[in-house]
């Protein structure tokens, strides 16, 4: 009885969260110090360069009624009035292109309200962690801005976006970027992988720390679990919908498959000078099935 209270405790120690979980992500996205390190990161910039950090509202405004809602997962100011939205997706999503566009549109417009001038106008960056393949290539990072299609040369720094794709993360080498090294960090699987990147930078090493604490705490530990569950539960329902989708698709297939084999014996039978009657008999098919392909053939 005691080596079994041993083992459950030996695996509850083990249990420490992961970050591509949108709950966690978050959390960790409230420490300033975790944040700083992060966006420096991002802008390639040394984290000491990175003044303040001040967490926004997420709710993009609707201007009109009929305007879609916009909620982002995190969204930062920079003392110099930059804006930053900070995405963390799990799952496979189609129109990620489109969504990150609209996003980081919506945080770029909002910033005036009529009769303000464009010069109040600071640049919005729009960040997706992926942890799906986006492209088609092997590049696990890119930042994508306004250019000249023909010379490459940017427009505007005012609107870019980063993509950071996770599943793609190269064979670890030395001296790696820190954006890279945060990469590694988000896409780690064990506590053990979490800890490896913490040892190489100090604001990984905070945001290690702050992961261990909220994985000890029983409340958020909670959340997390029912965040995981209604993740499993989603997908559970969008897979069981998708084989349905699959035999339906398939007897509709079927049964569309037939009419257009039946559609070209009757044009056939037409072509040939048969009667209605004698064509609905040669088929054996109703009368009024056969005048409907009949009369969709000559409306042709």
């Amino acid at each position: 009885m005691g080596k079994t209270s041993k083992q459950k405790k030996t695996k509850a120690d083990k249990f420490i969260m992961l970050p591509t979980v949108d709950f966690c992500f978050k959390e960790l996205m409230q420490d300033k110090k975790v944040r700083k390190g992060l966006i420096a990161a991002l802008l390639n910039v040394n984290p000491t360069e990175v003044e303040s950090t001040t967490l926004m509202p997420t709710i993009l405004r609707k201007r009109y009624p009929e305007d879609k809602y916009g909620i982002l997962d995190v969204r930062v100011e920079l003392k110099n009035g930059v804006q930053i939205d900070l995405e963390m997706q799990v799952e496979s999503y189609d129109f990620w292109a489109n969504r990150s566009v609209y996003y980081v549109s919506k945080m770029y417009t909002e910033q005036i309200k009529e009769g303000e001038d464009y010069d109040k106008l600071q640049k919005c960056i729009q960040v997706g962690i992926l942890c799906f393949p986006l492209f088609e290539d092997n590049k696990c990072y890119r930042r994508i801005a306004l250019c000249d299609t023909e010379s490459g040369e940017e427009y505007t720094d005012l609107i870019e976006m980063h993509v950071l794709e996770l599943s793609k993360l190269p064979p670890e080498q030395q001296n790696e970027t820190d954006l890279m090294k945060w990469m590694r960090f988000f896409g780690g699987r064990c506590e053990e992988d979490f800890k490896k990147m913490a040892e190489k930078d100090e604001y990984i090493g905070e945001a290690y720390e702050a992961l261990k604490n909220m994985s000890e705490d029983e409340i958020k530990r909670m959340e997390y679990e029912a965040r995981q569950k209604a993740i499993r539960d989603y997908n559970s329902y969008m897979h069981s919908a998708e084989r349905r989708g699959i035999k339906n698709g398939i007897k509709n297939g079927i049964k569309i498959g037939r009419a257009e084999i039946l559609k070209q014996q009757v044009e056939k039978k037409l072509a040939k000078g048969k009667s209605l009657e004698i064509i609905a008999d040669e088929c054996e098919e109703e009368i009024s099935v056969i005048q409907a392909l009949i009369n969709e053939i000559r409306a042709e």
